[in-house]
């Protein structure tokens, strides 16, 4: 017996929950269809910490004021206008009426913590991280009676005349449905894509987010004509800890320390301005600078005064008494580092140092230049920390209109929507915003919810 519903949703993170729930709460029959186990659950919203989030004064744990055109300035900052700005200033102007529906739905707050006071204005965090959040929202959805399944792999989703007529699981049991909302994420977890897209040295890559991700819906809805948005190069690629696993390594695996360190690649030689901006707006650049050094490899090097400048890392730094000796503990050039090291050194002019703002202690007549932070690196013991490219998820996806609807060659597929990393690609055209994966999904997932629940109706 063919099992049939008014919405199917197809994936288990954030922007499913929220899509489910609020189809659910319109009275609409929902089905989520999660491809992980249900200890694994949630795909990567399981590793996120916090939610970017537009307003006019304080709300809830967030101070003072973030306005639309300040949010909107960042966030072109970070993608260098590779944007679509109807749908960017949509998240941005709906984040605010999200916050509290979020903690309507279970999501508690709180404050910012030492290490992340910068975002105290901007940044929402979830008290017991991710997983709470996600727990708290399947939690929601069972009480308002949606179907949940576990290990319920999408391995075709049917689109009869542009039109969602139901889904086939691995296993062959097939779920119809009166409209589909698809959340499943981008394409990271499949190796060999993402050596498409990049090349050999995509395998020296780890995948920070989940395992589950594997981009098959994304390709199956693409391979029936949907409109595809975003560069497959570009991703949420962050520097990470090089001991970190292969996959499902998470937020834990993310090194703060670049501000506060010299950055050198294998040859032991700097590459980029560690000093660009504060961390929140830069840290996703890192990965893809690592990912362009020989071997995709680098590594962070401080000294004594920089510790406790930050959020302090899952794995012990190797740990010298010299710049030699660090050098050999990490296989480098213990010459070219101490090389690289004093040219750095005679380049600091001196001033006041201020963390976690820009100080505009820059170095003089070094290339490539340290803009802010710049002091000497001269306090032993010294610290190396190993960087290689950490990929949370894939740009390229699914374009959608401001209803979240999914796009055709002939325009939108009238019982189609998406949200979430399948389709954010729309608006992270490169780069990344700290917290903003999860107002992109939530945004657009209650949309897609709320308008997939209206054309079951």
């Amino acid at each position: 017996m063919m099992l049939q519903y008014d919405v199917v949703v197809v994936g288990g993170g954030n922007a499913a929950l929220c899509a489910a729930i609020e189809a659910a709460e319109a009275g609409a029959r929902v089905i989520i269809l999660e491809s992980a186990p249900e200890h694994m659950r949630g795909g990567n919203s399981r590793h996120t910490r916090n939610f970017r989030c537009m307003h006019h004064g304080p709300l809830s744990v967030l101070t003072d004021t973030y306005g639309e055109d300040e949010y909107y300035d960042d966030l072109l900052r970070v993608t260098k206008g590779q944007t679509d700005p109807t749908l960017a200033r949509l998240a941005i102007r709906n984040s605010e009426a999200c916050l509290p529906w979020m903690e309507r739905h279970g999501v508690i707050f709180q404050g910012s913590l030492s290490g992340t006071l910068s975002l105290d204005r901007t940044n929402a965090f979830f008290l017991g991280g991710g997983k709470a959040l996600v727990n708290a929202y399947y939690a929601c959805a069972e009480d308002l009676g949606v179907t949940i399944r576990y290990n319920a792999e999408v391995a075709h989703v049917e689109l009869g005349d542009g039109r969602f007529q139901g889904v086939t699981l691995v296993d062959g049991e097939q779920i119809e449905g009166r409209a589909v909302v698809l959340a499943s994420g981008g394409f990271q977890a499949d190796l060999d894509w993402l050596a498409r897209a990049w090349g050999p040295g995509a395998e020296n890559f780890l995948i920070r987010g989940t395992p589950y991700n594997r981009g098959t819906v994304l390709r199956n809805v693409l391979d029936q004509g949907a409109q595809s948005v975003g560069d497959p190069t570009q991703c949420h690629c962050v520097a990470i800890d090089g001991r970190a696993p292969k996959f499902d390594g998470g937020i834990v695996t993310r090194l703060d320390c670049v501000p506060y360190a010299l950055v050198v690649n294998r040859d032991a030689a700097r590459f980029y301005d560690e000093g660009e901006d504060v961390w929140p707006k830069r840290y996703a650049i890192w990965g893809r600078l690592v990912a362009a050094q020989p071997d995709q490899i680098a590594y962070a090097i401080t000294d004594q005064k920089a510790q406790g400048l930050f959020m302090p890392p899952v794995f012990s730094p190797v740990k010298a008494d010299t710049l030699g000796g660090l050098a050999q503990a990490l296989g480098l050039s213990g010459d070219a580092l101490e090389k690289t090291v004093a040219d750095y050194n005679s380049a600091c002019e001196g001033g006041s140092f201020t963390p976690g703002v820009l100080d505009g202690l820059a170095t003089k007549g070094l290339k490539p230049p340290k803009t802010n932070w710049a002091r000497p690196l001269d306090t032993p013991p010294y610290y190396g920390y190993m960087l290689r490219p950490g990929v949370t998820f894939t740009y390229l996806g699914l374009k959608v209109s401001e209803r979240a609807q999914v796009q055709g060659a002939h325009g939108a597929l009238p019982n189609v929507w998406a949200a979430g990393e399948v389709m954010a690609g729309s608006i992270l055209g490169q780069g990344y915003l700290a917290g903003f994966g999860m107002t992109i999904g939530t945004v657009f997932g209650r949309i897609a919810g709320q308008e997939a629940a209206s054309h079951a109706g």
